[in-house]
């Protein structure tokens, strides 16, 4: 058999160190996308079975992220008015459309959110953001959301 030659203490440190830092950064990611990521949490809001937002209208801080729960068995929307979010502020609605016109002349149920799904926005621009749930608008199902 050959000689096995000794590594020197340094280049097995530096390799340690690598692959540990390398093992960290894998499970450091995959627990972010666990979390959701995009912002610090913030609060949930409750899409009802009688058609209501719970709560309302919320305040958080710039930076925040928002998760709204359908806890119905109706489907429900988080859409945007895009005409009611500040000029700067990102559009956003679940099923990732990119404006509300798009949404209203949808013919499919993207973005339809069913019992147990979620959605997660955050919220980066100061201002007041309205929102409404496409098929329930009409009832009043609609939101605000107030970023400081």
């Amino acid at each position: 058999m050959g000689k096995k030659l000794a590594m020197p203490l340094d280049t097995r440190s530096r390799r340690t160190l690598l692959r540990r830092a390398g093992a960290a950064l894998v499970v450091g990611t995959t627990m972010a996308g666990c979390l959701g990521g995009g912002g610090p949490s913030g609060p949930t809001v409750t899409m009802t079975g009688d058609l209501r937002f719970e709560p309302t209208d919320i305040t958080i801080d710039a930076g925040q992220q928002v998760t709204w729960t359908n806890d119905s068995g109706a489907p429900h929307t988080a859409s945007a008015y895009e005409n009611a979010i500040p000029d700067d502020a990102s559009y956003f609605a679940s099923g990732d459309y990119k404006s509300e016109q798009a949404i209203r002349q949808s013919t499919s149920a993207r973005g339809f959110l069913e019992r147990g799904d979620t959605y997660s926005h955050t919220f980066d621009v100061e201002g007041t953001y309205r929102y409404f749930c496409l098929p329930h608008e009409g009832n009043g199902m609609v939101g605000r959301v107030v970023v400081e």
